[in-house]
This record gives C-alpha cells, structure tokens and sequence, in this order.
C-alpha cells in the first residue's frame, strides 16, 4: 500500500524559511523605507467564527490601512470573497498589508501566485510580521527565497508520489482489467491534491489519466 503523508504549513515546515525572512525583513527595516503612492489596503483572515480578527485589525489599522477586508474561512479553501473583493478593486500604486505572510496564501504556491497577480496590478504586498516588502529590493530578494522553497517542495512531493507508483507497480497485479487509475494512483492523487501544490491539469498529467478522473477521485475521498 502506498502511504503518502505530504502537509504544508508555514508553522512547522516552514519554520527556519520564517526564522531567514524575518532576519531579512529587520535588515529591510533599518535601512529601507517606501511611502505607498496609492491606497494602503488590509487584509485579514481567520479561520473559524470562534476566532477574532482584532489582533490583525490593531495591527493593520496601526500600519496606516484605510480599509480592511477580512475573510473567516480556512486558507485551504479557495473561495474567499473579501480577498477577491479586495483585489478587484486594487489599481496600480496601491499596497496590500498582512499581519503575516501566512494570511494571505492558502499555501506557499498560492502565496507566490497571488503576488504576481499583485505585481501585474502594480500593488505592492507588505507582511508586518516578517516586514516582508515587496516594493523594496530586499522584500523582492525575500519573495524569491519563497519561491525557491515553493518550487523544493514541488519536486519533492512529485519525487515521493512517483516513488510510491513505481513500487506499487513494482509489486504488480493479479488478473482482472487494468483500472485507469489504480489504488495507489488514487492515493498519490489526493496526496498532491491536499498539498495544494499542483493544479488538477497538473496531477492529470502526471499520473497519466483524465482531469475527470482525478475530480472524481477526489469527490470520493
């Protein structure tokens, strides 16, 4: 049986990356300081009603925000109707602040794709916790560190499924029609679904079958 056990978190996994950025975004601090030519825009998020956004708020309020938008919601979920509020009405010159980077991305891929999203707009994306700046040399410097980890983690769940296919396949069948999808491919594909790493195009094409396939595969699960 093929055990797949493929988690990201900012917490844990991620911890020294957050442990460099925040080293770097006290350098950034000392030395660098931009003044936002547009609207300077919050956002906040939590996950559960049981949980308050009035740390974040305090925070983002002290920053200079002249509006928040906060979502209550899981990160792993994608519809977030604030955040997508928010970025409808963003236009260039504008900066987006965060309490912390993790507030922001549902993971770190996620992460990386709504900071281009913002780049094209023309915003900026401060995180006050890791004084993460992307309208600073060094806030770029620090994205690209993000995105060498987003990319490390990619190769590696890919490199862990593919080990688990080819041993299960190692281990062979016995009689009865070849399913298009076998156990052990059901188990990689929900593996590389709930890391939020890869898109359903990209789990298709990598375990050989249909995008049908995988979204069926994953309602059962």
């Amino acid at each position: 049986m093929l055990s797949l056990s493929i988690r990201v978190s900012y917490s844990s996994c991620h911890k020294p990356l957050c442990q460099l950025l925040n080293f770097y975004g006290r350098v950034a601090s000392m030395t660098t300081t931009v003044e936002a030519t547009g609207h300077v825009l919050g956002y906040a998020r939590i996950s559960t009603a049981d949980q308050d956004t009035s740390l974040q708020r305090d925070a983002l309020e002290k920053f200079g925000c002249t509006t928040i938008y906060s979502d209550t919601m899981s990160g792993a979920k994608a519809e977030r109707p604030e955040l997508t509020a928010m970025l409808r009405h963003l236009r260039s010159g504008d900066t987006v602040v965060v309490w912390k980077i993790d507030r922001m991305g549902r993971s770190l891929l996620n992460l990386l794709e709504l900071v281009k999203v913002l780049q094209e707009k023309g915003v900026g994306l401060v995180s006050i916790k890791e004084g993460l700046d992307t309208r600073t040399e060094m806030g770029r410097f620090q994205l690209n560190l993000l995105a060498s980890v987003a990319e490390w983690e990619r190769e590696t769940i890919r490199t862990r499924v593919q080990a688990g296919v080819d041993a299960a396949r190692a281990r062979g069948r016995v009689g009865g029609r070849k399913p298009k999808l076998t156990p052990a491919k059901m188990k990689a594909a929900r593996a590389m679904y709930q890391s939020r790493q890869f898109t359903i195009r990209e789990i298709a094409d990598e375990l050989v079958v249909s995008e049908s396939t995988i979204y069926r595969v994953i309602r059962e699960s």
